[in-house]
């Protein structure tokens, strides 16, 4: 399949009701083609350059990773955003472990997240339901010192939990993250709609209020332009759970891709390469 950016409506597109079945994992084998390419891939793609787009400043580029992995994930990707003339680096914060690694209170989150504690709440029994957000409230910080150091604004990109993690920086961010692009990351319900739901179930998070949470957050939208890639065969992250039905300035394009490969996975690597130039062009142009 050749990649271009042919944006999909999702307007009539439902909501999500469960995570991915155990039956549909298979297609997640998938990803090992798409690992095994990316040597020819970073090849191809320093041989054989898009047409440069002159006069147009490149954006620095930050990639955040996923669930359970850290910048590794991310390095081809990064390796061949460099051979395009990109500036991209990691998020600096180690594995993303969606803050389960991070030792926290509700109190300790930032005020602009606005939780409603939630029943029988105390700091020495709780479990650890905000540790997204306090993850979010630190990769803020940290990208915030970034952008300031560099002296401009940034491009995130971010998949999975990392997706979700950028935007929520952008949210909070406006004059320092220039824009966004998510690789089947969940947007809605927290980990509820994902395969990862079941780890946080063991640890007696409380589902219903963190889905309650992601919901309230979201009704503040994000203003930055947003490139949301999504799969419905991801059998990972409910392809449902990564629309974003809220923010006025998403562009959401559909793939057939296994969500653990969406890193390596070369279609892939060409839409990111086609939104940025899009976005590059979109700029001087205003």
């Amino acid at each position: 399949m050749k990649a271009n950016l042919s944006f999909t409506d999702i307007a009539d597109f439902p909501d999500p009701n469960s995570a991915p079945s155990s039956s549909m994992f298979v297609k997640e084998l998938r990803a090992m083609i798409d690992l095994g390419g990316v040597p020819y891939n970073l090849l191809k793609g320093i041989a054989f350059k898009s047409k440069k787009i002159v006069n147009v400043k490149k954006p620095p580029i930050i990639l955040l990773p996923g669930f359970a992995s850290d910048e590794r994930y991310l390095k081809p990707l990064q390796f061949h955003l460099r051979s395009l003339g990109y500036t991209a680096e990691g998020w600096g914060l180690g594995f993303n472990m969606a803050g389960t690694n991070l030792p926290h209170t509700l109190e300790q989150l930032a005020p602009s997240w606005d939780v409603e504690y939630y029943d029988g709440y105390t700091p020495e029994t709780y479990r650890g339901e905000g540790g997204v957000p306090y993850l979010c409230d630190r990769a803020t910080d940290q990208i915030l010192a970034r952008s300031k150091e560099i002296g401009e604004p940034v491009v995130l990109i971010g998949w999975s939990l990392g997706g979700y993690v950028a935007r929520e920086v952008a949210r909070e961010l406006p004059a320092h993250v220039a824009k966004v692009i998510t690789l089947g990351a969940p947007v809605i319900g927290g980990p509820k709609y994902t395969r990862a739901a079941s780890f946080f179930k063991k640890k007696g998070f409380d589902m219903e209020w963190i889905e309650s949470e992601v919901e309230k957050r979201n009704r503040k939208p994000i203003t930055q332009p947003i490139t949301a890639i999504f799969s419905k065969t991801d059998a990972v992250v409910d392809w449902r759970a990564a629309l974003d039905k809220v923010s006025p300035n998403v562009a959401h394009i559909q793939i057939d891709a296994a969500h653990l490969g969406m890193g390596f996975n070369a279609n892939i690597w060409k839409l990111i390469e086609l939104s940025l130039e899009k976005f590059q062009v979109d700029q001087s142009a205003t």
